[in-house]
């Protein structure tokens, strides 16, 4: 059978070539009824447009690239969901790809980027250095991180306020009367780690505490439940701890339950931080501070749109406050 064209579209639909194209380049002109028109001819020809040969014509792939270290985080799948949906709906298509916070690793990815010759790049969780961000912009393809902030004046971010984020916990917790407080970390490199704990330490100092134990989790289930029983199989634990994600905080609170015998909250105050959906189920009812994934991804996109669309526009840092959500898992302020 011969190859169906846009030419054969356009003659059965009774319109021009060029309105066929327009009806199938996102965010064309072009009125409700040629559309319909040139859609049902398109059906009844079994003709689908050749992606390839557009990108070509116009240097644009419409495809755009995103990078993301790990899924065990409910916090990303939710997030690269509405980020792919997002996306589609402006006519982008989405290539995922699973990197880590090893450098090389990450260049072998932007490498596989640069040759689908992506319009655009988001990186969630992941950093990247100075080299693949200049590579990147001597391609002309802009870079947006989500979810995390890195000192490059050449790359724009959206994060939630990481640092007042910190310090709501903080206040919180010493207005329920702790003052003996732990922190579970997690992956030190991570400009979210950094953040939210410099904000819950100065929350504690204004307070006039200091932190009185630290482990690490790296944002991984398995190492935070090694972290809560080294903090907490001891014979003077914490009275409250702020651990930097909902993730890490799930697997300190079975532990603390299920393996030490420590009640929560009567025992122990657990924070954590993003409110995925798990937080709210009455298993873990945590307090948490709230990420806003959809203000977060909304942003991306403009952002986004903006460097694609124009190469010299500024770099911008956005960065979104996240409200307290209080729930079951730590003792509440009185009065």
């Amino acid at each position: 059978m011969a190859k169906v064209t846009s030419i054969d579209v356009a003659a059965l639909a009774g319109v021009s070539r060029s309105a066929v194209s327009r009806v199938f380049t996102p965010g064309a002109s072009v009125s409700p009824a040629t559309a319909t028109k040139v859609r049902t001819a398109a059906r009844a020809l079994g003709y689908r447009p050749n992606v390839l040969a557009r990108s070509l014509i116009t240097g644009r792939s419409r495809i755009i690239g995103l990078v993301v270290a790990y899924l065990e985080n409910q916090f990303y799948p939710e997030a690269i969901e509405r980020l792919s949906k997002s996306l589609q709906a402006q006519g982008y298509h989405v290539l995922v790809f699973m990197a880590s916070n090893d450098n090389d690793a990450t260049q072998t990815v932007i490498d596989e980027l640069l040759d689908y010759q992506v319009d655009g790049i988001v990186i969630a969780s992941v950093g990247v250095s100075n080299d693949l961000t200049r590579r990147c912009e001597d391609a002309g393809i802009p870079i947006v991180l989500f979810n995390r902030d890195q000192f490059d004046d050449r790359l724009s971010s959206v994060t939630s306020d990481n640092m007042a984020g910190g310090r709501k916990l903080a206040e919180f917790l010493l207005a329920g009367g702790h003052r003996r407080i732990g922190h579970i970390a997690g992956w030190e490199g991570a400009s979210t780690q950094i953040d939210r704990e410099a904000g819950f330490k100065a929350g504690l100092m204004a307070g006039g505490i200091k932190l009185a134990m630290r482990t690490i989790g790296n944002f991984d289930f398995e190492t935070a439940q090694d972290a809560a029983r080294a903090m907490f199989d001891r014979d003077d634990p914490p009275e409250a701890v702020f651990v930097t994600n909902d993730h890490m905080a799930f697997a300190v609170m079975d532990v603390l339950r299920f393996e030490l015998g420590i009640c929560v909250p009567d025992d122990v105050s657990v924070v954590g931080y993003d409110d995925v959906q798990i937080a709210a189920w009455p298993s873990y009812n945590l307090t948490t501070v709230r990420q806003r994934a959809n203000e977060m991804v909304s942003k991306t996109i403009e952002l986004l749109m903006t460097r694609i669309e124009n190469v010299d526009a500024p770099p911008q840092r956005i960065c979104i406050d996240g409200p307290l959500i209080i729930r079951g898992s730590a003792r509440t302020p009185q009065g």
